[in-house]
């Protein structure tokens, strides 16, 4: 089985943020990420340790105007990045599952490298996108995440809260399961051999 480390590298500019990401899917869980959106990068962090992916990431943008754009243009260059870095996909597990709990809250996360990019996402408790946790990061935007991973990774995810009160712990249960659900998907297997489709590609 290729032994090569699977990695990308990307950069994507705009009139409202500038994105640099580096990815290597068989990495540690190191990280160096700069977004200038703090709890985003304590996100990207935990994402990062939790997957095992090592993590390279800058990000800069009009976060005068609204941290948003800054967050979704790199969660789409990540995204994008980890497609890349993924290959054919030959020899790997495809499906990934985790149970993620952080004091109150319970998160539920199913990664599927399908291809077929769709998201299912749901059980966050009324007023959670509202909330601007850490001040600044609306509870909307980890949604907008996830959005953004799924259709750029071409990933089929489904994410359930499943409890939880307070927004940060529900927030960081989230991107800890998909981490640890997306860590199975893309680990290579040895017992597998070539694409692991009846279909023969994913």
């Amino acid at each position: 089985m290729n032994s090569q480390p699977r990695t990308a590298s990307l950069e994507r500019s705009t009139s409202e943020s500038q994105v640099r990401v580096r990815v290597n899917l068989d990495g540690t869980g190191s990280s160096n990420i700069s977004t200038t959106v703090p709890f985003f990068d304590h996100m990207l962090t935990a994402l990062s340790k939790h997957s095992l992916m090592d993590l390279d990431i800058a990000s800069t943008g009009d976060t005068d105007i609204d941290v948003h754009h800054t967050v979704e243009d790199t969660a789409i260059v990540l995204g994008q990045a980890i497609r890349e870095a993924l290959g054919d996909k030959a020899g790997i597990g495809r499906y990934g599952d985790a149970l993620v709990p952080l004091d109150d809250a319970l998160a539920r996360a199913v990664v599927d490298v399908s291809g077929r990019p769709y998201l299912v996402h749901s059980g966050e408790p009324e007023g959670f996108e509202y909330h601007a946790i850490g001040g600044h990061f609306t509870g909307s935007l980890v949604r907008h995440v996830f959005e953004a991973l799924t259709m750029h990774a071409h990933l089929t995810v489904h994410i359930t809260v499943l409890d939880g009160r307070d927004p940060h712990h529900i927030a960081e249960a989230e991107f800890k399961a998909f981490a640890r659900a997306l860590r199975t998907a893309i680990a290579k297997d040895d017992r597998v051999h070539g694409i692991p489709s009846t279909k023969g590609a994913l």
